[in-house]
């Protein structure tokens, strides 16, 4: 059984100034969002300090096509203003857009080592949404990830698929769930042999989700979505026997996840799936593709089922022990991934720092 467990760095590093730059912050939900949120308290709560560089930062405009995503203008001078005033230790690049494309021109310019985290599949998206030959992105993002000491990437399969891609300096950096939140809730479930079975969704309503391939199947029970994006209305309009609870936070969320006794997940492009490890820590099975994210999250653990029929997978996983989704979600560890994440940094700019 393949498993993704972040390992602890034993002799952790002396206390840090880390800057991460990130295109990607609240207002939006998703699961790098609550990555970086999550990291950032973990590496503070290690004697550490963080400073985030966001979009509510700058003046925005909405991102075509994509209204709930602002991105950040005039960011060239600013980034490189708020990086010398912070003076830090380690820089790690979150995300390719106008952020990241400022602070990688910065480190560049200056000197200055950093890091970059490969989050989205940008060349997967742009091919489904606007049929971008994937080939033309890739060249793009492998450019923009060059010069990085290192590049983070969530599983050890998409670190396979990017060096046969041509990325190089690549290093595991895993992801954990905060099991305090999620965890299973005696009184979410009714306790009755009957109960029809409930299915769940938890992600962006986007194209690249492949959401209908949930909401056209012919399941017993009831179906909930809940998350926002660009195809919300048009999904609401075409399934409308399916509940759309639109976005959840908190402890909403956590017992969303917990009534439910399915999660669907029918991503066929997704790095990870925070989602996944979300759903199992809240003792609910997970029912997907067998696909990169699903494969390296779960593999052949007695935690759902892994199908190319997704049918076939969710009727499978309704027969997993929600005690077994359980212990198996309690081996990522936010803890040991931000270690991680510790390890895979570059600091050399204290020497830089030195002579200037």
């Amino acid at each position: 059984m393949t498993q993704i467990t972040a390992q602890v760095v034993q002799n952790a590093p002396e206390t840090l100034r880390i800057a991460i730059v990130t295109d990607a912050a609240p207002p939006q939900v998703n699961g790098v969002v609550r990555t970086l949120k999550q990291l950032g308290e973990e590496l503070e709560g290690f004697g550490h300090k963080v400073m985030y560089i966001t979009p509510d930062m700058f003046r925005t405009i909405p991102l075509p096509t994509y209204k709930e995503i602002r991105i950040a203008l005039g960011a060239k001078r600013r980034v490189a203003e708020l990086l010398e005033n912070f003076r830090p230790d380690a820089i790690h690049i979150a995300t390719e857009g106008p952020l990241g494309l400022a602070a990688r021109r910065y480190c560049l310019k200056t000197g200055r080592s950093f890091t970059t985290s490969f989050h989205t599949r940008f060349p997967e998206y742009l091919h489904a949404r606007f049929r971008v030959p994937k080939r033309w992105t890739y060249a793009l993002v492998r450019r923009f990830h060059a010069p990085a000491s290192a590049v983070m990437a969530a599983t050890p399969l998409l670190i396979s698929e990017l060096e046969a891609r041509g990325f190089k300096n690549l290093r595991l950096w895993s992801r954990g769930v905060d099991t305090d939140l999620f965890k299973p809730r005696l009184e979410s479930k009714e306790e009755t042999t009957d109960r029809e079975p409930h299915w769940l969704y938890v992600g962006r309503i986007a194209v690249e989700k492949n959401i209908d391939a949930f909401l056209e199947l012919d399941l017993p029970g009831t179906k909930t979505v809940i998350g926002e994006g660009p195809r919300l209305d048009l999904l609401k309009k075409k399934y409308q026997s399916a509940e759309f609870l639109g976005a959840l936070f908190g402890k909403e969320l956590a017992e969303a996840y917990a009534d439910a006794d399915c999660f669907v997940f029918p991503s066929k492009t997704d790095t990870f799936g925070l989602v996944l490890i979300e759903a199992l820590a809240s003792g609910t099975p997970v029912a997907a593709y067998p696909v990169q994210g699903p494969l390296d999250v779960i593999s052949d653990a007695p935690v759902g089922r892994l199908d190319n029929d997704l049918k076939t997978a969710c009727l499978a996983a309704l027969d997993a022990d929600p005690d077994a989704c359980r212990a198996y979600a309690m081996n990522f560890s936010w803890e040991a991934c931000s270690r991680q994440f510790l390890s895979n940094l570059s600091i050399k700019n204290r020497e830089i720092e030195a002579k200037t």
